[in-house]
């Protein structure tokens, strides 16, 4: 159990370095935008890219638009296994919030070897089979002067999945250890666990301590 605790640690350190690595793409996303944006509205520098277009037979507009879209999709890609880690993704889970720590985990675990696993399995081979067809069609930009080598793009759907599978791996091992490990990894497991929903991790306002607020005149805990 000690080993695999420390093996969810190393696919822990992955996901999230690869996570904070990848979310400074959002720097260059916001230059090609902002670009793109305020050069459309230049006159010069508009008939400058109609010759570039005329002279070399790409666009400069249509390739900064792919290019947007190319980072973003990069960027979130590469992105989701960090925020399922931090638990940022959404959860619509009503029931969940209300049971123990033990049962909570029961239903992360079972989520993760049913749902999530199967599926970012499933999504990796065929993000791989898609971006080598990609590549072996060479497919390009459906403008005819906007940018090739769409496989490029397409492979950040196995990466970014497979990011996320190594995450989801993390908390499975996690998981396990707090379910059948003993005291000591119980608690090492639960340290690096986010995914609590309890009054120690996201406290409630209780009917009771609003009806007791209301009698006393006092202000209601705050959530």
């Amino acid at each position: 159990m000690e080993a695999l605790l420390s093996f969810a640690n190393v696919l822990d350190r992955i996901s999230r370095g690869v996570g904070k690595f990848a979310s400074w793409l959002i720097l260059p996303l916001i230059f090609l935008i902002m670009f793109d944006v305020v050069t459309r509205k230049i006159d010069f520098i508009k008939d400058q890219s109609a010759e570039i277009t005329i002279k070399y037979g790409f666009s400069v507009s249509f390739i900064l638009q792919d290019l947007q879209w190319h980072v973003h999709g990069a960027l979130l890609l590469l992105t989701f296994g960090f925020g399922y880690l931090r638990n940022a993704h959404v959860r619509v889970d009503i029931f969940r919030e209300n049971v123990s720590r033990r049962k909570q985990v029961w239903v992360e675990f079972l989520g993760l070897v049913i749902c999530a696993v199967p599926f970012l399995a499933l999504m990796i081979w065929f993000s791989w089979v898609m971006t080598s067809s990609s590549f072996a069609q060479g497919e390009g930009s459906e403008s005819q002067v906007g940018l090739g080598w769409r496989f490029i793009i397409k492979s950040f759907l196995v990466w970014g999945f497979g990011i996320a599978l190594v995450a989801a791996l993390a908390t499975l091992f996690r998981c396990i250890a707090y379910l059948w490990g003993n005291d000591e990894q119980r608690a090492a497991a639960e340290e690096q666990l986010q995914f609590f929903t309890d009054i120690e991790v996201l406290p409630k306002v209780h009917l009771d301590d609003e009806e007791e607020a209301a009698g006393t005149g006092g202000p209601a805990h705050d959530c």
